[in-house]
């Protein structure tokens, strides 16, 4: 089974190398839940529906730079900083800092939820 901090590094590591579906795919429950504060912060439910949703994003941005911090850890918890700097189709760049949280259940993400600072 694969450990919470383990998932956390990897979870990292494939951000860092803009390998976010690849993320998803391999990481996420078919039943992982989404709360983000650009989508109204209301639950969006299914692995496919958030890959489907991540293709649509990554089609209409240029990323720059991405940063993910070390994971903090409590119980089936861990947290990370995500520092994106993107520019968007038709728009000014762009830099974002997020607090994102997950949660972790049978060696998977079942939830993530994202704070924008």
């Amino acid at each position: 089974m694969t450990t919470i901090p383990e998932i956390a590094t990897r979870l990292a590591s494939l951000c860092n190398e803009l390998k976010f579906v690849e993320a998803y795919t391999e990481l996420y429950a078919d039943d992982a839940v989404s709360i983000d504060p650009n989508y109204k912060n209301e639950p969006f439910t299914g692995l496919h529906n958030l890959i489907e949703r991540e293709k649509q994003f990554l089609a209409n941005v240029e990323i720059h730079d991405v940063k993910v911090s070390e994971g903090i850890f409590a119980g089936n918890y861990f947290s990370v900083i995500f520092s994106m700097h993107f520019t968007p189709k038709g728009q000014e760049s762009k830099m974002i800092e997020e607090l994102c949280v997950y949660k972790v259940e049978k060696g998977k993400i079942v939830s993530q939820q994202f704070f924008i600072g």
